[in-house]
């Protein structure tokens, strides 16, 4: 492939970015002295030489890069660069296994927030920050993959972007085009995240713990410094500003971006995500209290409305924050919220799943098809706030949200074939599949995922990894046609 050395040009720059970034930690651990020292010295080391091998002797790579190519280095970039990220992890935990550290780096990168670790209380400070860094950077580098990359590609229906993203599209030119909306939302996410470190502070939580919780609020990561998670701390006023913070993060940040720079609120009233979001989700939190009073699950509603709300947006949201054991609850409700994980965040936005744009437009295709069927000589187009929508962008929705169901089912199989209950099964894949942290069963809240034996961790981290890069991005490399000029 003529684009190779390019592929690797820029894969020895992101391999070098993730070298700095291991290099705050190692200064963290250095001014704190946490006893973790060694091993980000030498993980900063061995990256840091690696990428930079790799960016050197491609020097003279050509600029241009062709769609193949792009696609290829999307997935090599989720895939070998967080065996780099794994080093701080293997060198400080004795015992680890790769194959552990592996999840629990793609988890923090595809903000997951599942995780195989326990006794993060204890853990050195500079690892719990590299998981939190890791979650916070990803989600950055997800919005990015969204709104400037998968628009350009034409995956699953996400042309639709191109009229939302900030910024001018060029369909030729791609690296400059993700450097400009890179610059474009990198100031919405970074002044949105400081907004919520000072918030988490002012109402409890220490700096650290402010800004470990703040990167994982934004990113939807749900990573936590605790085993308790947020249940730690037991705090109303923290619920309420994670909870806040994680609903912003699952709007589209073009549309964070176009309020900041309008100065204005009719971005948000003009995007069609998020009152679909607000009003399935936040709807959900009453209904799901609802059940939990007649249930008797919590002694009076109001507490039933704090405990539901917390715990169904952060699901939802496909963050992963968890204050109860959901697990214990009426079946229908944790159901229902891992079934909003799979249908409410925005397009741009830092979740997972099918996405609100996509179940709009499947909803409204379907009333469009009944509409048809009653007046079958009718000419009537699809739209959505007031655009019209092709039919090659239906097509390739209806093809994303095909695929979608059958790499959840074939996964499902795979880990009821190793031996796993259906419900930790379906449950575990789905929240994978979506990013969205903790499941049912053997991966609940008050569990996590080091129950599963090494099949069973590879299947969810591959899943993890599916469902974060939308699927199209890695089963296209497989297609034969593909590789065809």
């Amino acid at each position: 492939m003529n684009s190779l050395p390019t592929i690797f040009h820029v894969f020895g720059v992101v391999t070098m970015g993730f070298s700095a970034l291991m290099a705050t930690c190692l200064f963290t651990s250095l001014a704190f002295d946490d006893g973790a020292t060694l091993a980000f010295f030498q993980g900063t080391a061995i990256t840091l030489l690696m990428g930079f091998l790799m960016f050197f002797v491609t020097k003279n790579a050509p600029k241009k890069i062709s769609k193949q190519a792009g696609f290829l280095l999307v997935t090599l970039c989720w895939t070998m660069a967080s065996v780099f990220c794994t080093l701080p992890l293997i060198l400080q935990l004795p015992g680890l296994k790769f194959i552990d550290a592996y999840f629990e780096v793609i988890s923090a990168l595809t903000t997951t927030g599942a995780t195989v670790l326990n006794g993060l209380d204890h853990l050195p400070m500079a690892v719990n920050l590299w998981r939190h860094e890791l979650t916070w950077f990803g989600g950055i580098g997800i919005i990015v993959f969204a709104v400037a990359v998968l628009p350009i590609l034409g995956v699953g229906g996400m042309q639709l972007l191109k009229s939302e993203s900030p910024g001018s599209v060029k369909e030729s030119d791609l690296p400059p085009r993700i450097a400009q909306a890179a610059k474009s939302l990198w100031g919405a996410y970074v002044v949105i995240t400081i907004f919520c470190i000072f918030s988490l502070h002012i109402v409890g939580m220490t700096w650290f713990d402010a800004v470990c919780h703040a990167f994982a609020a934004m990113s939807l990561g749900g990573f936590s410094t605790h085993d308790a998670n947020v249940g730690y701390f037991n705090s109303l006023p923290i619920e309420l500003v994670l909870t806040f913070f994680q609903l912003l993060a699952a709007m589209n940040f073009a549309t964070h971006f176009l309020a900041l720079r309008k100065r204005s609120f009719s971005p948000y009233k003009k995007d069609v995500e998020v009152w679909g979001m607000l009003i399935a989700v936040l709807g959900s939190c009453v209904l799901a209290a609802g059940v939990l009073w007649h249930n008797n699950t919590y002694p009076d509603f109001w507490l039933c409305l704090r405990h539901a709300t917390f715990n169904l947006v952060t699901v939802a949201t496909t963050s992963g924050f968890m204050t109860q054991d959901f697990n214990q609850w009426p079946i229908f409700v944790p159901m229902w919220m891992l079934f909003l994980s799979s249908i409410s965040v925005s397009t741009g936005s830092t979740g997972g799943g099918i996405r609100m744009i996509r179940t709009i437009i499947l909803m409204k295709q379907a009333r469009l098809e009944m509409f048809k069927f009653i007046h079958p000589n009718a000419v009537k187009p699809l739209k959505i706030g007031g655009n019209v929508v092709h039919d090659n962008i239906v097509t390739s929705v209806t093809g994303f949200i095909f695929l979608y169901f059958i790499c959840i089912v074939i996964l499902v199989f795979l880990l009821l074939f190793s031996g796993l209950d259906f419900i930790t099964s379906f449950t575990a894949i789905v929240a994978c599949f979506n990013n969205a942290g903790p499941g049912l069963n053997l991966v609940g809240p008050a569990s996590n995922y080091s129950v599963l034996t090494d099949f069973q961790t590879s299947v969810c981290t591959f899943a993890m990894l599916l469902g974060r890069v939308q699927i199209f991005s890695i089963v296209i490399l497989f297609v034969p046609e593909f590789w065809r000029k």
